[in-house]
């Protein structure tokens, strides 16, 4: 059995999630951990039984690494994955994969001149209730669907905004393009790349650089409608992280903790199933990360021994930071917004 030897880049808060995961898979070794904080990079890597670094350069030289598993803030992503693609090492990045569609191309570029793989953690794509979503709206069961609904109540607190990057100004920290990237991967996932998007965007309850509260509204090519509520002040706790659609024979929810349960489920035909469909959705995971990083961690070993693209790749990424990039252009400008997709 072939074993890959992973790296994790960046020893902050979703590294541990990433090191479980790879620690729990028979194909995969967490083989090094690498971070800046020297303290940080000292405990993380103690206690998963791993080779310590303290710059990437000194960590990409070392020729046992299969697979470069990025975990720093947002900015670095790009810059890390293409420093990473030139050493031949497979890449796996957090979202959002870059903070401009410049990086994201560039990092694709590198990654298909490279020949390595390039994995986005778009982890919410591989829960249970999302995918038998993706199955019903392919199966054309909803009929036309007319609207969806985005919708993301969270909270965060002062201190979140004032440590080394978040909530700064250009780190790739507001809520849209943080707290939001999946629900809206979510949203181009299931219907598509909207034609148009007319947004606003605020910061109302924080003292930072970044918005904490966006709203959109999305129009489709076929005159279905999407619309996007977003903040991180919703005291004293997250409350909802949802995607809803309604079309004419059905309306359907998934929300829970990290899109992992069925909230309502109501198909033309298929209204007595909804009681046993619902029963089945019980539990949350610990947080909003989810229980599917080692599903997309799975899928990149697979990728890598087979020989194929990873399910959610650059290409896939990339599609989310476009409407991210064209709610902060609407909003800017105050106006409506082509997207290009």
């Amino acid at each position: 059995m072939e074993i890959l030897k992973f790296a994790i880049v960046g020893c902050g808060r979703i590294a541990p999630r990433h090191a479980d995961s790879i620690a729990s898979l028979k194909n995969a070794k967490l083989w090094a951990v690498c971070d800046i904080k020297k303290e940080r990079a000292d405990l993380f890597g103690k206690k998963y039984r791993a080779k310590i670094y303290y710059s990437l350069n000194k960590l990409l030289k070392d020729k046992e690494i299969d697979i470069v598993d990025i975990c720093t803030p947002s900015y670095l992503h790009a810059e890390m994955g293409i420093q990473a693609a030139n050493k031949g090492k497979h890449i796996i990045v957090e979202k959002p994969m870059a903070l401009n569609l410049k990086d994201a191309n560039n990092l694709i570029s590198a990654s298909k001149e490279n020949k390595v793989k390039l994995s986005v953690v778009l982890q919410n794509r591989f829960n249970p209730a999302m995918k038998d979503l993706k199955k019903l709206v392919e199966s054309k069961k909803l009929g036309k669907i007319y609207l969806a609904s985005v919708c993301v109540r969270w909270f965060r607190p002062q201190s979140y905004y004032e440590d080394e990057w978040h909530g700064k100004k250009g780190t790739g920290d507001g809520v849209v393009i943080n707290q939001t990237s999946h629900h809206l991967d979510a949203l181009v996932w299931l219907l598509g790349m909207p034609k148009s998007v007319f947004a606003y965007t605020g910061t109302l309850a924080h003292k930072t650089e970044v918005e904490d509260v966006a709203t959109a509204v999305f129009k489709y090519k076929n005159g279905a409608l999407a619309v996007l509520e977003t903040s991180t002040f919703t005291y004293p706790q997250n409350l909802e992280g949802s995607i809803a659609l309604f079309g004419k024979n059905g309306s359907v929810k998934v929300g829970g903790t990290a899109l992992n349960r069925k909230i309502f489920w109501k198909i033309k035909g298929e209204l007595d199933k909804e009681e046993e469909i619902l029963e089945k959705e019980k539990g949350e995971p610990p947080s909003v990360y989810g229980f599917s990083h080692k599903e997309v961690i799975k899928d990149m070993i697979k990728a890598v021994l087979n020989s194929r693209e990873p399910k959610t790749n650059g290409y896939e990424g990339k599609k989310s930071l476009e409407l991210i990039l064209a709610i902060y252009k609407s909003a800017k400008e105050k106006k409506e917004v082509k997207i290009n997709g």
